[in-house]
């Protein structure tokens, strides 16, 4: 049995491929929940199409799965106040993407 305290454990550490934050720290990850093997991740985005929507949601995925988790995954947009923040933090953070 996983717990939702074991989820986050294993993905407090997953930083934004672009920015020098976590995903968590970001809000991207807005919600976790665990239920027997399976753990539950909103993704709050602040625009409808995110092009590296797929690589977020992989590098959530990836360490779940490596504690034995089935990840489901759900998708929200961020609230107006959410997205604030989010760019205030991308502003101060930003590193650019890697080629």
């Amino acid at each position: 049995m996983i717990t939702k305290e074991q989820a986050i454990e294993a993905i407090k550490e997953v930083k934004h491929p672009a920015i020098d934050r976590t995903l968590l720290d970001l809000g991207i990850v807005k919600h976790v929940s665990a239920d027997e093997e399976k753990v539950y991740v909103t993704f709050a985005f602040p625009f409808p199409s995110i092009p590296i929507a797929d690589t977020l949601i992989s590098s959530i995925s990836q360490p779940l799965q490596a504690i034995g988790a089935t990840v489901l995954v759900d998708m929200v947009l961020m609230t107006e106040e959410e997205k604030q923040k989010f760019l205030q933090m991308e502003q101060e953070a930003w590193t650019g993407l890697e080629e």
